[in-house]
């Protein structure tokens, strides 16, 4: 079986909703329906996510970052994050264990390797979509950052697969194999019930232009992604050309550029970023 039509084959069960993942995904998933309840309380909030000791932790470490602990202060368990970092946040630490639950399918120890730098390349450009969104963009931060954390799940998917069909991701897509990626991607997003806004930012990230300054959630994404530092290891771009292209981007926002406003929220970024990663 050549790639292209390895990429149709799961393209077709992705179409039929015959998509494969861990039993844990079930799990998150489930609590990612329960938590989107706006009847949850911080009650069933907490006793959920303390069900799933990987959640749990992920939830405390966003809520001692930079970006959410402004007034110091240790925050150590779960019922106290949560208030800390509202619902939607959750939302979006939630979809960052899914994702990671995604890429543990894998055995072999290459494509390890490329989704561990594909997870370094997700939680950065996170990070940074929060910070663009609040300063930059104004849209809504919470949602750029979920958006964030959710763009490369197809590629975590095809990777996780990629273990039943060597050489899938060997090389440069095929013009047919990047299509059936699109379909693929567009599968796995509505599997994990992904809102179609945040659906519409990943599809312009896809397919869309570069827009400056960024005004929409897709624009957000879309800048982000381009000033990561960690490359995507499935880009079609190299990771030289990618990080020479981010170099480049600088324009004015009131009376400062977005070069002095990433410098400003350095720390910000770092911080949320290591605490996506754990």
């Amino acid at each position: 079986m050549n790639r292209v039509e390895a990429f149709r084959s799961i393209a077709e069960q992705a179409q039929r909703g015959e998509l494969i993942f861990p039993t844990n995904v079930a799990a998150s998933l489930k609590i990612q329906k329960v938590i989107d309840d706006p009847d949850c309380s911080l009650e069933t909030a907490s006793k959920l996510i303390l069900t799933e000791p990987l959640l749990a932790a992920r939830v405390v470490s966003v809520a001692n970052s930079v970006a959410y602990n402004r007034f110091g202060g240790t925050v150590t368990n779960v019922r106290t994050a949560i208030p800390l970092l509202g619902f939607r946040t959750l939302h979006s630490i939630v979809a960052s264990v899914v994702v990671r639950q995604i890429s543990g399918m894998i055995i072999d120890p290459t494509l390890s390797a490329k989704a561990q730098k594909l997870w370094e390349h997700t939680a950065h450009v996170a990070a940074l979509a929060h910070v663009i969104a609040r300063r930059v963009s104004h849209v809504d931060p919470d949602t750029a950052m979920f958006a964030g954390v959710v763009h490369e799940v197809s590629g975590f998917y095809l990777l996780s697969r990629a273990d039943h069909f060597p050489g899938l991701l060997d090389g440069e897509l095929e013009e047919a194999a990047a299509t059936f990626e699109a379909s693929i991607g567009r599968a796995v997003l509505a599997k994990l019930m992904i809102p179609k806004p945040v659906t519409a930012a990943v599809e312009s990230l896809w397919y869309g232009l570069r827009v400056m300054p960024p005004e929409t959630l897709g624009d957000t994404l879309i800048l982000a992604n381009d000033l990561a530092k960690v490359a995507s290891p499935l880009d079609l771009r190299s990771e030289a050309s990618s990080q020479q292209d981010a170099s480049e981007i600088d324009f004015a926002i009131g009376d400062g550029t977005l070069a002095s406003i990433l410098a400003e929220s350095a720390e910000e970024v770092r911080s949320l970023t290591a605490a996506l990663l754990g």
